[in-house]
C-alpha cells in the first residue's frame, strides 16, 4: 500500500456549462493505491476551484471543488476492464477528470438565495439596495387587486346595511 499526495494543474479547461476548472488551475490528489488480488485498488481525494459565472444574475464566481472515487485498476490479460495497471503504473486523469466534471454544479449560484436579473432593467436586484419592482398588472387580474382575506379590511357587505337600519 502507498499513499502519494500529487499536486498537478489541469491540462485543459474541464467542463463546458457556466462554470468549469480553467486550464492551469491546481489540482491536488491525495491518492491511497493498495495491491490486491485482482490489481490495484486506488481511493483519492481530489481539491481544485471552479469558476465560471451565476446562472442567476450572471456575475463572476469561484468555488473549491471536492470529490473523492474509489477505482480497481486490473491487471492486463484478464476480464476485460474500464481501467487497467500499464507497467505498473495506473493512469488517473481520466478518472480525476471525470469526477471532477460530474461534480460541477449545472445551475450555480453566488449565493442559495440569489434574486436573479430584473426582467425590466437587467440589473441585479441585489445590487438595487431593496427598492421593490411592482410588475405591470395585467388588465384581466385588475378587478382582484383590491381583494382582500380580511373580511373586516373596510369593505362592506352585502346585507350590513340592513342589519344597521333594524
Amino acid at each position: 500500500m502507498r499513499e502519494v499526495e500529487i499536486e498537478i494543474d489541469a491540462p485543459e479547461q474541464w467542463g463546458e456549462g457556466l462554470v468549469s476548472v480553467a486550464q492551469g488551475t491546481p489540482i491536488v490528489i491525495d491518492a491511497r493505491i493498495e495491491s490486491v488480488h485482482e490489481g490495484m485498488l486506488v481511493s483519492a481525494d481530489v481539491d481544485s476551484t471552479y469558476e465560471g459565472v451565476c446562472g442567476r444574475c450572471l456575475i463572476d464566481i469561484a468555488a473549491p471543488v471536492e470529490v473523492e472515487f474509489q477505482e480497481l485498476f486490473a491487471y492486463p490479460g484478464g476480464e476485460t476492464s474500464d481501467f487497467e495497471v500499464q507497467d505498473d503504473h495506473v493512469d488517473l486523469e481520466t478518472l480525476v477528470r471525470d469526477a471532477i466534471v460530474l461534480s460541477l454544479p449545472f445551475q450555480p449560484v453566488c449565493q442559495p438565495d440569489c434574486p436573479g436579473l430584473d426582467p425590466a432593467t437587467g440589473e441585479r436586484i441585489a445590487d438595487e439596495g431593496g427598492t421593490e419592482q411592482h410588475e405591470p398588472v395585467d388588465s384581466r387580474w385588475a378587478a382582484l387587486q383590491d381583494y382582500t382575506t380580511d373580511p373586516d379590511a373596510g369593505a362592506t357587505r352585502v346585507g350590513a346595511e340592513n342589519t344597521e337600519e333594524s
